[in-house]
């Protein structure tokens, strides 16, 4: 579980990061790419932690 945790925080700030560089961004096509990048992370971060939770009720 701590893997998965570890993995989702990873997530999570590189998709912050996305976020805060597509904010300083002045061409149109970087602001894009980082948006993109930053919703993708996101829901990988989503998606990750939703196999922990089903692997963690699925335990008990």
């Amino acid at each position: 579980m701590k893997d998965y945790q570890a993995q989702i925080e990873k997530l999570r700030k590189d998709a912050a990061e996305c976020a805060m560089i597509r904010e300083l961004a002045t061409d149109k096509a970087k602001r894009d790419m980082f948006d993109r990048l930053a919703s993708h992370l996101t829901v990988l971060a989503d998606q990750v932690e939703m196999v922990m939770l089903e692997r963690k009720s699925s335990a008990k």
